[in-house]
C-alpha cells in the first residue's frame, strides 16, 4: 500500500532563500524547456521535441550555469522536465478526444511551488529515525532542514517532494510498502448522501453538518480581494503594499483549505471506525458544477435566452465549498489502510427510489428536503431515503462481489 506523508519544514533564514532560488531555477527550467519546444514546432518544420532530448542537454545546461542550475539536483531537474512532457502529452490526449486542448502555459515563479526528487539519496536524503525531535531532510545546495515530524513514518520511501504553500514550506513523502493497520470488524453496513444542505447524511439518520467554511470567510476574503484589485496593473508584483494584499488572500485561501481538509478527515475517520462497509454515490462533480450553456434567442440576433446561469452559480459555488471529491478520496485511502470497504454505487434515482416498495418517481421528491411515496404513503427525510437507497445497492454489489 502506497501513503503519502505530509510535514512540515522549519527552515532557517538563509535555507529559506535557497528554497526559494531552488524553485525559481527549476521554474525557469521548465520555462526554458517549454520554449524550445514552441520554436521547435513554429520554426522549424512542426519538429517535435521529447523529453529523451531535452534531457540530453542538462549536463551543457549545468556546465554553462554553475551557480542556478549546477547547483541543484540531476534528478530533481529530470523530474522537472518529466512535469512538462506530461503536460504535453495530456494536451495531445484532449486533442484527440476532442476536448478543449489547454496548450501547456508558462509557470510564473509564484504559481511553480514543488520540486520532485525522484528517488530518496539522489539529492534529497530523509534522515529520520522514529519520535526524533531532532528529524532533518538534507537537500542538494541547501543542506539540512529541519522537520516537524509530527507522526512515524513508516514504508520505504520512494519520493520526496518539497512544496510552498504560502509563506510555509512543506515536505512531502511517498512511500511504498505501508503496512495496514486493520480495525476490529463491527458488522455495520452504511450508505452515505452526500449534500449541500448537510455535508452527508447516514442510512442510520444521522446527519453532519456542512461548515461551509468558504461562506463564513467569504466578507473577510471579499474586502482582501477587493484591496488587492486597487491596485493598478503597472505596479503589481513592485510594491510591498501590493505583494502584503497578495499575500493576505492567499492566507485567507490557505486557511479555508486547511480548515476543509481537517473536517474531512474527521468525517471521515468517524465512518470509518463505526463501520465496515461504506456506500457511496458515484459523483461527477465536475459535470455537477459545469455551467450551462448559452442558449440564443432565435428571435432576435445576438440575444440570449436565460439559463439558469446565475442560479446555477450559487449551487456550484457550494458544492466546490463542500469538496465531495476530496472527502470521498480521503474515505477511501484511510478505508484502504484500515481494511475496510468503500463501495461507490450508481447516482441515478437514489432520492427519487421508495426504499419501502422500490417505486420510481419524479413526484415521490415532494420538496428538497421531505420524500412521499406516491405509491405506498412511506415518507422520510429525502437525504435518509437517499442513503437508504445507497446502502441497499453497496450490500448488492458486495453481494455480487462474493
Amino acid at each position: 500500500m502506497m501513503r503519502a506523508y505530509k510535514f512540515l519544514l522549519r527552515p532557517t533564514v538563509r535555507q529559506e532563500q535557497a528554497l526559494a532560488e531552488m524553485l525559481r531555477d527549476h521554474c525557469s527550467l521548465y520555462n526554458g524547456a517549454l520554449q524550445e519546444r514552441r520554436d521547435a514546432y513554429r520554426h522549424a518544420s512542426k519538429t517535435s521535441i521529447k523529453y529523451g532530448d531535452q534531457s540530453a542537454q542538462l549536463k551543457e545546461i549545468r556546465a554553462f550555469e554553475p551557480e542556478r542550475q549546477g547547483r541543484w539536483s540531476f534528478s530533481s531537474q529530470q523530474a522537472t522536465l518529466r512535469r512538462l512532457d506530461k503536460a504535453f502529452q495530456a494536451f495531445f490526449k484532449r486533442v484527440k478526444a476532442g476536448l478543449t486542448p489547454g496548450y501547456p502555459r508558462f509557470k510564473g515563479v509564484g504559481h511553480f511551488d514543488t520540486v520532485v526528487f525522484p528517488k530518496d539519496g539522489d539529492g534529497c536524503r530523509w534522515a529520520s529515525t522514529p519520535h526524533d525531535a531532532r528529524t532533518r531532510v538534507r537537500l542538494q545546495g541547501v543542506g539540512h532542514v529541519r522537520v516537524h515530524q509530527h507522526r512515524p513514518v513508516r514504508g520505504q520511501v520512494k519520493t520526496i517532494s518539497v512544496k510552498r504553500e504560502g509563506r510555509r514550506w512543506y515536505v512531502v513523502l511517498a512511500c511504498d510498502e505501508v503496512p495496514a493497520d486493520p480495525l476490529p470488524p463491527t458488522g455495520a453496513v452504511v450508505g452515505i448522501d452526500m449534500g449541500v444542505m448537510h455535508f452527508l447524511t447516514t442510512s442510520h439518520g444521522e446527519h453532519v453538518a456542512n461548515p461551509r467554511f468558504l461562506e463564513t470567510a467569504a466578507e473577510e476574503l471579499t474586502e482582501a480581494q477587493r484591496v488587492l484589485s486597487t491596485f493598478p496593473m503597472r505596479t503589481r508584483q513592485r510594491t510591498k503594499k501590493h505583494q502584503a494584499a497578495a499575500r493576505k488572500v492567499a492566507r485567507l485561501h490557505a486557511r479555508i483549505r486547511r480548515q476543509r481538509l481537517d473536517h474531512h478527515h474527521k468525517t471521515a475517520l468517524g465512518l470509518i471506525r463505526d463501520n465496515d462497509v461504506i456506500g457511496h454515490e458515484r459523483l461527477n462533480t465536475a459535470g455537477m458544477t459545469k455551467t450551462p450553456a448559452p442558449q440564443p434567442d432565435p428571435a432576435q440576433d445576438g440575444a440570449f435566452l436565460p439559463n439558469g446561469a446565475a442560479a446555477k452559480a450559487g449551487l456550484n459555488k457550494s458544492i466546490l465549498d463542500a469538496g465531495w471529491g476530496i472527502f470521498l478520496g480521503i474515505l477511501a485511502q484511510k478505508a484502504e489502510s484500515a481494511a475496510r470497504r468503500v463501495i461507490p454505487v450508481d447516482a441515478r434515482n437514489t432520492s427519487r427510489t421508495c426504499p419501502e416498495c422500490g417505486h420510481v418517481a419524479k413526484e415521490n421528491r415532494v420538496t428538497q428536503a421531505k420524500f412521499e411515496c406516491v405509491r405506498c404513503g412511506f415518507a422520510e427525510n429525502a437525504d435518509i431515503v437517499g442513503a437508504l437507497n445507497v446502502e441497499r445497492r453497496a450490500g448488492l454489489a458486495l453481494c455480487d462481489a462474493a
